[in-house]
């Protein structure tokens, strides 16, 4: 139980992890485009997320899956893009083909699954208790998920019912921010493809 209590907070603490932006970005484009009634989708959204990378995770700790980790760290901020662009193309407020876009998630997630396998896999060494360990730290990843998506839906309320900002306004706004940094972050781990 002390493992499982170790990595769930691993777990939580990556995904909120300034340093590795990369997925709080994620979810807030996947957030960007729902508000507080839309709650139901975009959990749905977040867990076909979930389900993606734990698969990923899983079969990558358990080294059935080896994938470089540069590719890796290059193709995480392009589902950011892809997300972030569809939503500041989208002329309506919220998506209407939403079988699409759970499936894009969830295969997302695959890839961000490899990116968290590479810092789970650092801790972990060559533990016995591999098991444990993996549902701790995946849990532990939902959790922080969960936060960050609580933060979304916290702030878009604000902004949309209290200062009264139109929400296709705000989805733009963010969806725009998050597009930018996101292309900055892709050319940046450009390069380091050619070496693979």
């Amino acid at each position: 139980m002390q493992d499982f209590q170790l990595y769930f907070n691993l777990g939580w603490h990556h995904i909120l992890d300034w340093e590795g932006y990369d997925h709080i970005l994620f979810l807030l484009a996947l957030c960007s485009v729902y508000n507080t009634q839309d709650l139901k989708k975009l959990l749905i959204l977040i867990t076909a997320f979930t389900f993606g990378h734990s698969i990923t995770l899983a079969l990558s700790v358990w080294q059935y899956i080896h994938i470089n980790s540069k590719l890796i760290e290059f193709l995480i901020p392009v589902t950011i893009l892809i997300t972030a662009f569809s939503n500041i193309i989208s002329k309506k407020k919220k998506p209407k083909k939403m079988l699409f876009r759970y499936l894009l998630t969830l295969f997302f997630g695959l890839i961000h699954g490899l990116g968290f396998s590479n810092y789970l896999k650092s801790l972990m060494g060559k533990s016995a208790n591999i098991i444990v360990e993996l549902l701790g730290f995946n849990l532990g990843l939902e959790f922080g998920q969960l936060l960050i998506v609580a933060a979304a839906m916290l702030l878009s309320f604000i902004l949309i019912w209290i200062v009264k900002i139109k929400a296709w306004d705000w989805n733009f706004f963010l969806s725009s921010a998050i597009f930018g940094i996101a292309f900055i972050m892709a050319a940046e781990r450009l390069p380091a493809i050619y070496s693979l």
